[in-house]
This record gives C-alpha cells, sequence and structure tokens, in this order.
C-alpha cells in the first residue's frame, strides 16, 4: 500500500511544490500503481484538503493503463477519512468523503461501461478505540449515503435513485486503523463485537506502527503489534473469518525500519501482515529500481503465523519500557518541539497549529507529528529508538530479544547516527538514562559504522542550538536526512 506519509527528503521529479497536495498526488497515485508495482494507494482525507475527483481524473488522463489494470479489481484506492470521534473539526470532511464514493462509482461505470467492481469500497478510520466507531461509519454509509437512493424526494414523488441514479456500492468496508497500545491489546474484542452482525467474509486491521513508537517507545509498540496480531490470529479461527493485517511502517527503526534493504528481516518480524505500507521516503529517497526490487518482494511474500511467544512476559515488557520511556520524554519535549518547528513538510496538511493541532499528546505533554519527532531526534544525535532502552538489565535484553528479533539489527541501525554531543543538550537525569541504555546497547557487542558525515552535521545543529542560533538550520536537517533516506 503506497501511502501519503511526508517523510520523504526528496521531492519526486513529478511534484510541481516541494509540499505535494491535490494534482501533485493525483499523479502520485498513478506512479505508485504504474511505475513501482503497488497495488494499493491510501488516498488521505485527514488533516488535509483532498481531491474527491481522483477517480474522475485518473481514469481520464490515464486510460490505457486502466483498461489494463482495472480501479477496485486489479489495483485499489482507499480512503483514509477522519474520525468525528477525535477530529471534531474535520468530522463533516467525513461526510463529504464518503459521498464521494457513488460519485467515483458512477465515474468508473462510464469508463468500464459495467458496475461490476466499485474503484472505492473501503475506507480506513483512524484512532479506533470501539466498535461502535465503525459502526457509525459502515450504517452512516448504508443507511444515509447509499440508502437514500431509495427515498422520494417528496411525498409522492419520485425517488433519490430515479431522479440521481442509483447509488453503488450499497455498502462498504470499514478498516480500523488502531494508534494506541490500550486499543491495540483489545483489537480481537472490538472485531469480535463489530463483526458479529455483519456477514462479512473478510477484515482487514490496520496497526500503527509510528505512533505507539512516538507515545510508548519503540519497545512497546512493536510488542504490541505482535501481540495484536496473535490476538487476531486466534480470532480469526474462531469466528472463521479472514483477518488481513496491515502495519503502518516507514523507514526509520523507530518507525518500523521498512527500507528497500531491510524488506526481509520487516517480514519476518511481522510475518502474519497481509500488507505493507510503502511511505514516501521508502518511494522518493532510495534508487527507484530498488524500490521496485523491494515491492516485487512484498508483493510475493506469503504470510504465516508468527511462532508463539510468551504473551504475558510481553506484556510486562510494554508497561515497563512506556514507563521510562514516558518519564524520558516529558523533559525532553520541549527542546524536541522547538526543533520539529524546523523540520521541512512535504505535504500540505491543513489545521496544523493551535486549537486544531495534529500533535499527539501524552498525558499533559504535547508532542509533534511521529515524522516531525523522529527528524528531530535524529537531527541532534539522539535517535529515539534507545529511549525507553534504560529500563531493562542485561538478563532482561536477552528475553527481549526472544521477543523482539531484529531489536539488535535496529538499534544497530539507528546508533549508527548517534553523536555524543547531544548529551551536553540534556538535563542530568535524561544524560543518565541515555548513558545507561548505551551502556546496555555496548553489551550486544553489536557491529556499529557511525556515520561521520552525519555527525559533523549534527555537531554544527548542537552547536546552533547551544547558542541559540536558528540560522540555516533547516538546510543542515535536510543535509543530515539526505544521508539517512529519510526525513523523519
Amino acid at each position: 500500500m503506497s501511502t501519503q506519509h511526508p517523510d520523504n527528503v526528496n521531492i519526486p521529479f513529478f511534484a510541481e511544490t516541494p509540499d505535494m497536495s491535490g494534482e501533485d498526488e493525483v499523479q502520485e497515485a498513478y506512479y505508485a500503481f504504474s511505475h513501482l508495482g503497488c497495488d494499493e494507494q491510501m488516498w488521505d482525507s485527514e488533516g488535509k484538503e483532498v481531491d474527491d475527483f481522483v477517480v474522475k481524473k485518473l481514469l481520464s488522463r490515464y486510460p490505457h493503463f486502466f483498461k489494463q489494470k482495472r480501479l477496485g479489481k486489479d489495483i485499489f484506492l482507499t480512503l483514509r477519512v477522519p474520525n468525528p470521534s477525535i477530529e471534531k473539526a474535520e468530522a463533516k470532511i467525513l461526510v463529504e468523503a464518503l459521498e464521494s464514493i457513488p460519485r467515483s462509482a458512477d465515474a468508473a461505470k462510464l469508463f468500464y461501461n459495467d458496475t461490476f467492481y466499485p474503484p472505492i469500497f473501503e475506507v480506513i478510520l483512524p484512532m479506533t478505540t470501539s466498535a461502535e466507531e465503525l459502526n457509525r461509519v459502515y450504517y452512516f454509509y448504508k443507511n444515509f449515503i447509499s440508502g437514500k437512493q431509495h427515498q422520494p424526494i417528496y411525498r409522492g414523488d419520485i425517488t433519490v435513485a430515479e431522479w440521481v441514479g442509483s447509488f453503488f456500492p450499497e455498502t462498504i468496508n470499514v478498516i480500523p486503523l488502531i494508534e494506541d497500545i490500550n486499543t491495540m491489546l483489545n483489537a480481537d474484542q472490538i472485531i469480535i463485537s463489530y463483526l458479529k452482525d455483519k456477514p462479512l467474509k473478510y477484515l482487514r486491521v490496520f496497526l500503527a506502527r509510528s505512533d505507539p513508537a512516538l507515545n510508548y517507545s519503540i519497545i512497546s509498540a512493536v510488542l504490541a503489534n505482535k501481540v495484536a496480531l496473535k490476538k487476531l490470529e486466534r480470532v480469526s479461527e474462531k469466528l472463521e473469518v479472514e483477518i488481513f493485517p496491515i502495519i503502518g511502517a516507514g523507514s526509520p527503526p523507530f518507525r518500523g525500519n521498512l527500507t528497500p534493504y531491510t524488506v526481509d528481516k520487516v517480514l519476518e518480524e511481522y510475518s502474519y501482515v497481509e500488507t505493507f505500507t510503502i511511505q514516501s521516503a521508502f518511494k522518493y529517497d532510495n534508487p527507484i529500481e530498488d524500490v521496485i526490487e523491494a515491492t516485487k518482494k512484498i508483493k510475493n511474500f506469503v504470510r504465516y503465523p508468527l511462532k508463539d511467544f510468551d504473551e504475558n512476559l510481553a506484556l510486562a515488557f510494554i508497561e515497563k519500557a512506556c514507563e521510562e520511556y514516558q518519564r524520558i520524554i516529558g523533559d525532553l519535549a520541549p527542546a524536541i518541539n522547538e526543533l520539529a518547528s524546523f523540520i521541512p513538510r512535504r505535504r500540505t496538511r491543513k489545521l496544523h497549529i493551535g486549537l486544531f493541532s495534529y500533535a499527539r499528546k501524552l498525558g499533559k505533554v504535547k508532542l509533534p507529528r511521529a515524522i516531525s519527532f523522529c527528524g528531530a531526534c535524529y537531527s541532534i544525535g539522539l535517535p529515539p529508538e534507545i529511549i525507553g532502552l534504560s529500563a531493562f538489565t542485561k538478563e532482561e535484553l536477552k528475553d527481549l530479544k526472544e521477543l523482539y528479533k531484529n531489536l539488535e539489527f535496529d538499534i544497530s541501525c539507528a546508533m549508527r547516527y548517534f553523536n555524543h554531543k547531544c548529551l551536553e543538550l540534556l538535563s542530568k537525569d535524561l544524560r543518565e538514562a541515555i548513558i545507561k541504555s548505551l551502556s546496555l546497547i555496548n553489551s550486544l557487542n553489536l557491529e556499529v559504522t557511525f556515520n561521520l558525515e552525519h555527525k559533523e552535521i549534527t555537531d554544527r545543529i548542537i552547536r546552533r542550538l547551544k547558542t541559540g542560533t536558528t540560522t540555516s538550520l533547516t538546510d543542515l536537517i535536510v543535509e543530515a536526512a539526505h544521508l539517512r533516506k529519510f526525513l523523519g
């Protein structure tokens, strides 16, 4: 699944501006399908202006391709919509996005001359915490969008369908995007509740990887994902309904470590996952031939159940890592928020500051979005992967490696960009926690090749922060990001 996550350093060749939007994203969808070989494009209505005529534009601009690859059958466009329970200011955008689904089907009917396959039939609901939230989207579409076609315009008059045409599809699939750990660990119960009154043969469940790391630590995120996957496997067997998990993995280890060169590792860690997100850094910060090859590898992967593991121990480690991470991040947040303001945007998003902020809140601590947070940490040579590791002992690390297979690999990838001078920016308590994490990392005997070019750039960023000089900060941040092959 190609997504619009703005974690890329390089601007794609077809983009008209550095902050991609509108027409750029229509072309991006075609590029992901036709050149990169992606099966699916997420079309994001959450937090930014969105083009509701994307299906009509794709079919009219690239008719030869879409005659060969049918939208809704061979390749897929999946809407990510706002969650009205959380995003009050964007609630009606959900209605607009759902209203666009039958209109897109009309465009496809004219193009393909049939109604066999609606071009859009699934939507992703972010920040899902209950079956009720999923049901509201499912039944709102069924009752108030497609359902209104059977209503008369007024008493005794023709129906809406007779007036403006039928509404197709009659129902849609709602994909829960689960972003917090408590809900993730309760995913099976949410799915059982949601499925009880629906004759669905399958359900896709989207597990976030970035926001759980942002709020709870990389260790908590990885373990929670894996516990959730085991629960989804069991509920699939119990209900005899296919569950197809999606995981939202980005390029930094903190956000999933999914790059063209780490695909095998990620597939092994999350072997029960059916769909992996190909985010912007993956697509645009690596040679295209490597991107295409890695995409093929993901498409050819046949998922299999995770090996059984001690889920109770995983839960204990989640709690342990989370407590330490949140203790540390509270002190670090002000500096990270300041630096995050210099991270360049790569997508045009609206309502991004102040009352309508899309920042993530951790208790009373306010954090930037995961990409900006990650970019800010790396820009001072403090990979966020090591924050929270200080909660563990050397003995516990041995057990942790059994649960989190790629722990050593992920830490070694992150440590390439560590700069000891970052300690000069930290309080005494923070320094002690990071030093303890470094001691534990040394006990792993990792082979780490430090990126000296990156260190030199982060040295300069650190000097500017210590003297309160913000000149050229964004340029330096981007220069360092080029070396990493991801912005954040």
